[in-house]
């Protein structure tokens, strides 16, 4: 992975850029779509309600392997059904029933938000969930702005001409996309049924050995830069509360890899805080510190 430092004149620049948040990723799910993919694989997998609260770990991951290391900052979750749960980061929009209106509203909406997204300069990243071939117009006049639009699919498209050939209208649609995010229809159908709620209470690992995996990665991570390069990441971190986001990044994939799970939000604050208590050579104490404060705090559900 390309590292990026700060050197001299350059450091306001990168911090500049960092600010602008170009990593920043939005999902637009059509609940429908999502159900759909989810099921029309599988055999006797009808279900009336559907599980939101594991969903924006499920994307993280998603996009993670396929080579886009992202937060889902937000959801925007349009559906036909009235939804009575709230979720931390997901906005609902309703819309119209397809039986009624053949899918008119919902194009509308989700059109208008890419847009809107587009223009204001949102996100640099939306993913989208949705087969409507009607998009294709809204799709490519946000990419013209510079905006990557990421597109959900299932094993399907990994074969596109047989795609292209059996449902061409979809084929357009995903060849469309800047990049396509392929999931597995099994593991989908168990996210909405509620599954990953059950993993997320039983992955309650102790927070000495997750601090012990933290700071091995962070230490192996550290001796293997220039001390050069060491001695700037000092100086930014004297300048910045926060670390480099660069850096931030490769840290977190590591971990990401070494639990082959997401971090929770008192996971992320623990592995910064080793970061820092790493490069200024005083790691003992704080990553003490860090499992006391860890241990105190119940796990959460890594941030929408």
């Amino acid at each position: 992975m390309k590292r990026e430092y700060f050197s001299g004149a350059s450091k306001e620049a990168y911090r500049n850029q960092n600010n602008a948040g170009h990593e920043r990723c939005i999902a637009l799910v059509d609940a429908r779509y999502l159900v759909w993919l989810a099921q029309h694989t599988q055999t006797n997998s009808k279900q009336d309600t559907v599980n939101r609260q594991g969903m924006a770990q499920f994307l993280a991951e998603a996009l993670s392997n396929a080579g886009l290391d992202l937060d889902v900052r937000r959801i925007y979750w349009y559906t036909e059904e009235s939804e009575s749960l709230d979720v931390d980061g997901q906005i609902v929009r309703k819309v119209l029933s397809h039986d009624l209106d053949g899918g008119i509203s919902l194009l509308k909406s989700m059109g208008q938000d890419l847009s809107r997204l587009a223009d204001n300069k949102a996100c640099d990243h939306v993913l989208l969930a949705s087969d409507d071939e009607r998009l294709l117009t809204a799709i490519d006049n946000v990419q013209l702005t510079g905006l990557s639009v990421h597109i959900l699919a299932d094993d399907a498209a990994r074969n596109m001409g047989k795609l292209h050939q059996t449902d061409p209208g979809w084929g357009r649609l995903l060849s469309q996309a800047d990049r396509l995010i392929v999931v597995q229809a099994k593991t989908l159908a168990e996210i909405l049924q509620g599954a990953p709620a059950k993993e997320v209470n039983a992955v309650a690992e102790d927070p000495e050995v997750v601090r012990q995996s933290m700071t091995e990665v962070i230490v192996s991570w550290w001796d293997d830069e220039p001390e050069d390069k060491r001695e700037e990441l000092r100086d930014e971190l004297h300048i910045n509360r926060g670390i480099p986001q660069e850096v931030d990044r490769q840290l977190l994939l590591r971990m990401r890899h070494r639990l082959t799970r997401a971090l929770t939000l008192q996971e992320k604050k623990m592995l910064r805080e080793i970061f820092r208590a790493v490069a200024f050579g005083n790691q003992t104490t704080q990553a003490s510190q860090g499992t006391e404060t860890l241990a105190a705090t119940p796990l959460i559900e890594e941030p929408i």
